[in-house]
């Protein structure tokens, strides 16, 4: 399993997709839609868990790409 995916604001402007405890951006984007694309298809590459952050920094919202423990019923 990869490293999670954070799609996150860029201290500079923009927003970032950052792989968990790295220190550098893997990319940065002018629009989140770009960011949440391109850390999507990286997450589910690698199978792990796609992050995604407000302005604020708290966490919106989280989209699974590995083997979930707890996966949906139905």
């Amino acid at each position: 399993m990869g490293k999670n995916q954070h799609v996150t604001p860029h201290p500079s402007g923009g927003w970032q997709v950052k792989g968990e405890g790295n220190q550098k951006a893997t990319k940065v984007t002018d629009t989140k839609q770009e960011a949440i694309d391109i850390a999507r298809q990286i997450a589910k590459n690698q199978g792990s868990e796609l992050i995604i952050h407000g302005k604020d920094g708290k966490i919106q919202s989280k989209d699974s790409h590995g083997n979930d423990p707890f996966p949906p019923k139905g």
